[in-house]
């Protein structure tokens, strides 16, 4: 997304080598929280949270703390930890539910060894990150709670079809500000409460988190559909063809139009049969669903950059309003 070593664009250079400084921390920090006492629950725990990742929540977490006087409080480190361990606990369990045997390039816990040991170094680490959460106080103990609720409704949600009566649309929107919006407004949260940032500027930057994780995910919705293999290293349709509501789909399937029966008799399910999965892609790359979804992320990245406004014009402002028209443009 961004020429610099960081997971977000920042263009000023010393906010940049201050950053990748900080963050270098937080690795360092991160692998300690990974040791147990037993050498393979150590192993287990640190095997996905040491193969790699763009430590994007930990980063937001830091970028946040520069808004306020005190972005170096050790608050703040402990902070960025407690987020991306819970994410990476999370990611053990997602593994599990989608059998997933790859993540990062590497196998995954439940691949290598077993669901057992996959879920537990999961319960393993938000232990850690429940342990850090009590350090900041009983606010962010009450804050942590939350959002891990969030997220765990979110996956569960995930499961489960839009009861009758219920619009299937907000039901997915819902799902994937629970899952995925809730720990990145979090980080963003966190960062700024710990500098000591205004209230003003913990509230709006809490809401860009939330706005922006939830369009990263939407946008990887429209690019499952449109990208071309080839030049986004992804496999086109792969959604579409296990029957995997996502943004564009359900904007298709809302449609009244009778020159869309065939495709919505293919869309909402398994398409096993390869010539079917090529024609509902070429049909939904058409759609102007496509048009509909991009425009709808487009209208929250600039509803996430209207929130920053609470901020003094400036190199952390900046970053923040380019990396949400980078997850609203993105092609990758």
């Amino acid at each position: 997304m961004t020429d610099s070593p960081l997971a977000l664009p920042v263009v000023d250079a010393a906010l940049e080598q201050r950053l990748v400084g900080r963050l270098a921390r937080i690795e360092e920090l991160l692998e300690g929280h990974c040791r147990a006492r037993a050498r393979f629950v150590s192993e287990a725990a640190a095997h996905l949270m040491m193969a790699g990742g763009k430590r994007f929540r930990p980063l937001l977490v830091l970028l946040a703390a520069e808004t306020g006087p005190n972005p170096d409080a050790e608050a703040v480190d402990t902070a960025a930890c407690v987020v991306e361990l819970t994410h990476v606990a999370s990611l053990y369990h997602d593994d599990v539910m989608d059998e997933a045997a790859l993540r990062r390039g590497a196998r995954t816990a439940n691949a290598r060894w077993d669901n057992n040991v996959a879920i537990l170094t999961g319960d393993f680490l938000f232990g850690r990150s429940s342990e850090l959460t009590a350090e900041l106080g009983p606010d962010a103990v009450l804050i942590q709670a939350r959002t891990f609720t969030r997220l765990v409704e979110g996956q569960i949600m995930e499961t489960v079809p839009p009861g009758p009566g219920e619009d299937p649309l907000a039901h997915y929107l819902d799902v994937v500000a629970g899952k995925t919006g809730s720990l990145i407004a979090t980080s963003a949260r966190y960062g700024a409460m710990f500098s000591g940032a205004r209230a003003e500027v913990v509230e709006a930057l809490s809401s860009y988190g939330e706005i922006v994780g939830s369009a990263f995910q939407l946008t990887d919705d429209i690019l499952d559909i449109a990208s071309e293999s080839d030049t986004s290293g992804k496999t086109p349709g792969t959604d579409l063809r296990e029957g995997v509501p996502t943004l564009p789909v359900l904007m298709a399937q809302a449609s009244t139009d009778p020159a869309d029966a065939r495709l919505l008799s293919l869309l909402g399910r398994p398409l096993t049969d390869d010539a079917e999965h090529a024609e509902a892609l070429a049909l939904m790359r058409a759609h102007p669903a496509m048009v509909q979804a991009r425009d709808h992320v487009l209208a929250e990245a600039a509803r996430a950059k209207k929130l920053l406004e609470v901020l003094d014009p400036g190199p952390v402002r900046t970053a923040l309003e380019s990396f949400a028209d980078i997850v609203a443009t993105r092609t990758s």
